[in-house]
């Protein structure tokens, strides 16, 4: 399946075998946000931008065509593996959810009505706030988690008709979710606030850190063949996550209940890129990265690291990788909303 990226300006689809980079036609200069891979048809896919609504591919990027929601800043999507629909996360805080392919949209329940609503602040912007990242759970319908970037996780049972606020002890600025269909109540939460996992679904919270030598998380993933080995990329603060030329990201691996430890194979020591995008791939082993010098793959759930395709014009900001036709979560997409 194709693999998308999404810089700052434009939408790009990666030839891995050439080690190469295409700019995505029809997409008429809309400046990319966040992308979705589509687990119910092959070659699907969903981008979201800052001012024009919602994109859909059938060919795995190759095309693209409005998908409604036009003049909302779209920061999160995300397609169910459980059920035909597509949820969108906007700038002021509110979901969407679309059950025809993106032809007609309906708001869920105001998330604004929760109690810990009047605290959320996106820090630069803190007369704002926005939905950083939905994920579903890959069994039951109507099941989600949202988070609000800053200052809550909240989920909902019941498809948004209903919201449960955050609960104490859990994350407070949430970057991404990943879930294994295999073990679908176990979350794992990269956050501003460092990383958090929970075995019952949002429930209980547990914070293990051994290992990390830094705390701002910016992407999670997990091994699609392995439930215990999750992979993270970090950074030392918001300032240095996020501009290439500026930043110290790098990864750490985690398996089972060990410590965490520092991937050094294929990436820089001292540190000195962006906290890399990570995307599940299909197979076990399988993962993707995206930084600016290029997109990286592991075959081994993330120890080693090979780069397979380097920007046409390095940047300075990237959004979002995919794989076109691949589940959201674990495997999936994973997206990062404009700073």
């Amino acid at each position: 399946m194709p693999l998308l990226v999404a810089t700052q300006n434009e939408l790009l689809v990666v030839d891995e075998s050439g080690g190469t980079m295409r700019p995505a036609p029809g997409l008429d200069g809309a400046r990319p946000t966040c992308l979705a891979a589509d687990p119910r048809s092959a070659g699907r896919a969903w981008l979201g931008t800052a001012r024009d609504g919602v994109f859909r591919s059938d060919d795995g990027g190759a095309s693209w065509k409005a998908a409604g929601l036009r003049g909302k800043a779209i920061t999160a999507l995300t397609a169910s593996p459980a059920e035909d629909v597509l949820w969108a996360g906007t700038e002021p805080s509110a979901v969407w959810r679309s059950e025809s392919g993106g032809q007609s949209w309906q708001p869920t329940r105001a998330l604004d009505e929760l109690p810990s609503s009047p605290e959320w602040a996106f820090p630069p912007r803190p007369d704002t706030h926005h939905v950083r990242w939905i994920a579903c759970h890959p069994r039951e319908p109507g099941r989600l988690w949202v988070a609000i970037e800053a200052g809550a996780l909240v989920s909902t049972h019941d498809g948004g008709r209903t919201w449960r606020d955050r609960v104490p002890g859990g994350p407070w600025d949430t970057h991404e979710i990943a879930i294994h269909p295999e073990a679908p109540e176990l979350l794992r939460i990269s956050a501003g606030d460092g990383y958090f996992e929970s075995p019952d679904g949002g429930a209980t919270w547990e914070t293990p850190r051994q290992g990390l030598e830094v705390g701002y998380l910016r992407s999670v993933v997990i091994d699609p063949g392995r439930p215990d080995v999750v992979v993270v990329s970090a950074s030392s603060r918001a300032r240095t996550a996020y501009g290439a030329g500026r930043s110290d990201g790098r990864l750490y691996r985690r398996v089972g209940g060990r410590a965490w430890e520092r991937v050094m194979d294929g990436w820089p020591d001292p540190p000195d890129t962006i906290a890399p995008l990570l995307l599940a791939g299909r197979m076990g082993g399988e993962l993707w990265a995206a930084d600016e010098r290029g997109v990286h793959h592991s075959s081994d759930g993330g120890s080693g690291w090979k780069r397979v395709a380097v920007f046409p014009t390095p940047p300075d900001h990237l959004r979002a990788i995919a794989l076109s036709g691949v589940g959201p979560g674990a495997p999936g997409d994973t997206s990062a909303p404009p700073r």
